[in-house]
């Protein structure tokens, strides 16, 4: 039996590498969905509205149920200029709220607790070309979410209005932009594009790279590029660096070191707090009111955001006429149920994580599996040096574990072997070697009869 996943084409192109990675793409159902469309999804008619936000073909999500509608906003914000023109269904919403009425609202909201509205995502574009003109002759090197296509168009409008090729840093953003291109979401001549691997070809000046890591992932393509670990490129003090982003709450400590290694490495950084280079896909206080106003909904639920956003836009619900015991604030895990009576909590589900990998970017799912294992079986690690000539163990052995046996009982159980080992290997190489004792340097091949000592195994 497959999962129906429904979403834009682009929303499952995404998705799909990530469900693929996970093993699990043969039992889903990718079903592409386009902006007004109306499908019968089991016992609920869902209506997909177009929306704008960061990520292109962004949808809000509108269940015709049985206790009336649910409007689900998705990340959106109001703007009135899009890239693509493409802009936020608010007339459909209307009609909606006119007509059956807008039983439930659940909004994003992320920015509640900024004031005004948002720049358009157009507003970025000059910056840039003030930026790359500024920059004459100096290798740019931008980075973005790999997933904000719309960014990513600008800066490479700009780079090849500028006479610069583009090259792709980081996996994520090697892949989103060939999707990009092929679902025509994505504008960019062949003809500009170069693997990174031949952008010292090129004059510094000719070059526009563009790379993942905006947040200070430790092992993203920024971050390694400000440790002088990228295997790809290496600082120099003709580098400019673009940081086309807002740091995300909880990010700013990873940013920053991003940024003083950036520096260090004798470029130039311009970020956020410097120039406009960066326009949020979030609506703000005033976007949030004019959707409330709109909607005018019988309940309503804040979603998306910190508790502190949570609080925030259930104010801004007050303010715009929503009945203070019409407002439920949830956190994760939280349960609600729409019935006769109105919106009624339900029980806590569980909820957050269960296994997190917060410290790389675009690790493959064999790695996720090792790091399980090694949570589950703990680790043994035998460490000796052994002349390859004449087999003799001149340091060590010493085994280590983690993980693996309790301490205060693990010292005779790794000693046990130490007096029945020779004081030599005389395996043919030392990777045949079964290391047997701390104490007594020594190691020998394979025995006949392995039940004599346990062998120091690495999980």
């Amino acid at each position: 039996m497959s999962f129906p996943v429904y979403g834009s084409p682009l929303t499952l192109r995404l998705a799909r590498g990530r469900i693929e990675e996970a093993g699990l793409l043969g039992r889903t159902e990718l079903i592409p969905v386009a902006d007004g469309e109306r499908r019968q999804i089991g016992v609920f008619d869902v209506e997909f509205l177009p929306t704008t936000h960061s990520v292109p073909h962004a949808f809000a999500t509108v269940l015709h149920t049985p206790q009336g509608v649910v409007l689900h906003s998705g990340d959106f914000k109001l703007d009135l200029t899009p890239v693509d023109g493409r802009r936020t269904d608010l007339a459909r919403m209307g009609t909606l709220a006119k007509g059956p009425g807008i039983r439930l609202l659940l909004s994003d909201s992320t920015n509640a607790e900024e004031a005004g509205h948002s720049p358009s995502e157009t507003s970025v574009a000059p910056v840039f070309a003030r930026l790359f003109h500024e920059h004459q002759g100096r290798r740019i090197i931008t980075a973005s979410f790999a997933s904000h296509l719309h960014r990513i168009q600008q800066l490479a409008d700009t780079a090849i209005a500028s006479g610069r090729k583009i090259a792709t840093l980081g996996l994520s953003m090697k892949r989103n932009i060939a999707s990009g291109i092929e679902l025509g979401v994505l504008h960019i001549p062949a003809s500009s594009l170069v693997d990174i691997g031949d952008i010292d070809d090129l004059p510094p000046g000719e070059v526009c790279v563009i790379s993942t890591g905006s947040q200070g992932e430790p092992m993203s393509a920024l971050a390694l590029l400000a440790r002088s670990e990228s295997k790809w490129l290496k600082l120099t003090d003709n580098d400019t660096i673009i940081l086309s982003s807002h740091a995300i709450p909880g990010n700013e400590g990873n940013v920053n070191k991003v940024i003083d290694g950036l520096i260090r490495g004798g470029a130039q950084v311009v970020h956020s707090g410097i120039a406009d280079v960066h326009a949020t896909g979030h609506a703000q206080a005033d976007e949030l009111k004019t959707l409330l106003a709109v909607t005018t909904p019988e309940w309503f639920v804040p979603v998306h955001g910190e508790y502190r956003h949570l609080v925030a836009h259930a104010e801004l619900a007050r303010i715009m006429g929503v009945a203070d015991n019409h407002i439920v604030v949830c956190e994760d895990g939280h349960s609600v149920t729409l019935n006769d009576h109105g919106l009624e909590r339900g029980p806590t589900v569980p909820a957050g994580y269960l296994y997190v990998d917060g410290l790389l970017d675009d690790v493959g799912p064999g790695v996720l599996r090792d790091r399980q294992n090694l949570a589950d079986e703990g680790v043994v690690v035998v460490i000796a040096t052994i002349d390859g000539s004449t087999g003799d163990i001149v340091a060590g052995p010493e085994i280590v574990t983690r993980g693996w046996v309790h301490a205060p009982t693990s010292t005779e159980l790794l000693d046990e072997p130490a007096t029945t080992s020779p004081t030599r290997c005389s395996a043919p190489s030392p990777p045949g070697c079964t290391i047997r004792s701390r104490s007594n340097a020594n190691c020998a091949a394979p025995p006949d009869d392995s039940s004599r000592a346990p062998r120091a195994a690495a999980r």
